[in-house]
């Protein structure tokens, strides 16, 4: 498997993972606003990092079984 697609994977965890980190820092400032912008902008990352890992994973049972 192509290590440019476990690259992908780790990118967008590192995305959600930094979303995450800003939407505390926000809170901690007491911008709500801010935070719930960015907690769903993390939600959505680790979404798409969890979709890209499964479909990584599915790709690898398929490979196994060719």
């Amino acid at each position: 498997m192509p290590q440019s697609t476990h690259d992908r994977a780790a990118e967008l965890h590192s995305l959600a993972e930094h979303a995450h980190a800003a939407a505390a820092a926000a809170h901690a400032k007491a911008d709500h606003l801010t935070a719930y912008e960015l907690s769903k902008k993390a939600l959505e990352y680790s979404q798409n990092a969890h979709k890209h890992s499964e479909q990584l994973a599915e790709e690898a049972k398929k490979s196994a079984k060719a």
